[in-house]
């Protein structure tokens, strides 16, 4: 077993529960996580995480989707722990380098894409330029409200995979 598991499975509940939060803001996934521990493996977090995230219904995925800045904001619709709040930053940091025009399409489109769909655009922003995911959003603003909301689950679990990867290097 590495450091970064020994150390998760021997955090009381309640400190393992802030840490699954930084990395997922849905209560019933945090809850499910921190009760499936101890966990064998950096893999068996990872994958067990995956698994629960797919068994959760929309209310809980909406709950996540909360938990994050729009694209090209700092501030979450809830209230997030710092280090989601950090990582939120550092996962948008490109956002820093945008040009304003671009700025301006990405904030137009998030609110019309949050008006069409009921929730904010959720893009794993690592490693994106501010045009990729003014891009992708172009795209997923044609998507189906059904396929869409599978779409945003996705990235939110490809964000929460990298966030959990993120705590165990902590």
């Amino acid at each position: 077993m590495d450091q970064g598991i020994e150390w998760l499975n021997a955090l009381s509940s309640e400190e393992a529960q802030e840490r699954f939060l930084s990395c997922c803001g849905s209560t019933n996934w945090v809850r499910r996580m921190t009760e499936e521990r101890p966990f064998a493996s950096a893999e068996a977090l990872l994958t067990t995480a995956e698994k629960i995230w797919w068994s959760l219904n929309q209310e809980d995925w909406f709950e996540a989707f909360r938990s994050h800045p729009k694209i090209g904001e700092q501030k979450a619709a809830a209230t997030i722990s710092t280090d989601a709040q950090q990582w939120s930053k550092q996962e948008q940091s490109s956002m820093s380098q945008a040009a304003s025009d671009t700025r301006r399409e990405l904030a137009h489109l998030n609110e019309q894409y949050e008006h069409k769909f009921g929730y904010i655009y959720i893009v794993c922003a690592t490693g994106k330029s501010p045009e990729e995911m003014l891009s992708i959003l172009k795209r997923r603003m044609d998507n189906a409200p059904a396929e869409e909301l599978r779409v945003a689950a996705a990235e939110q679990a490809r964000i929460t995979e990298l966030r959990l990867k993120k705590l165990l290097e902590q």
